[in-house]
């Protein structure tokens, strides 16, 4: 499987790029800002992006939207709790920071359980994970979860934006990612990766 990190704005979003060895053909996930960066990975992999995945809709995940997707034809997937983000500067957070950044409208809305194909060897399941947003997900593919802003290392993500839930983000945390084995490797959308078996036993939200 391809994967390729890249952290992207001033508040250090993990950008993901992952995908098919075989047709090259990758999933971005989360480009947050700065597409220019990713556009030239993608170029000097010989890359062929073929989504743009948001893990959630604030703003600081889908900053770089439009210009990957204008420079690449990529199709925009998110959950549809939070697809309203994409195309509104007051829901996405962007107006509260002085800005007005939006996203093309969503391509595909996304629920819990799909399944999205990328190339000939790589799956990536949606697992709906509410809390730090209405519409927040998880990605999961083999041994690897891309947790978005969910959960990381020693801590979770944060609840008090409009839409969010502590109560419902640990309980989601506890019931759909530590279900997974201790060494199942997660990539947060901010800071270090991690596993679920360090979480399970430091992590002091859990």
């Amino acid at each position: 499987m391809i994967l390729k990190a890249l952290e992207i704005n001033t508040v250090g979003v993990n950008c993901y790029i992952v995908g098919c060895e075989e047709t090259k053909e990758v999933a971005v996930i989360d480009p947050g800002g700065n597409p220019r960066a990713i556009l030239n990975l993608l170029q000097q992999e010989n890359l062929k992006a073929v989504y743009i995945i948001n893990t959630h809709g604030h703003v600081d995940h889908i900053g770089g939207n439009r210009g990957v997707k204008e420079a690449t034809g990529a199709e925009i997937l998110i959950h549809e709790a939070d697809a309203k983000m994409l195309t509104s500067a007051v829901a996405n957070f962007s107006i509260l920071f002085g800005g007005k950044i939006t996203s093309p409208p969503a391509d595909k809305l996304l629920k819990d359980g799909d399944i999205i194909k990328i190339g000939n060897t790589v799956e990536l399941k949606v697992i709906h994970t509410p809390g730090h947003s209405p519409g927040s997900i998880c990605l999961k593919t083999g041994d690897v979860i891309f947790v978005g802003d969910t959960l990381f290392q020693g801590s979770v993500g944060r609840t008090d934006f409009p839409g969010g839930s502590h109560k419902q983000l640990i309980t989601n945390i506890k019931e759909k990612l530590l279900c997974y084995d201790d060494d199942v490797i997660c990539y947060p959308g901010h800071g270090p990766a991690t596993t679920i078996g360090f979480e399970r036993t430091h992590n002091p939200f859990l």
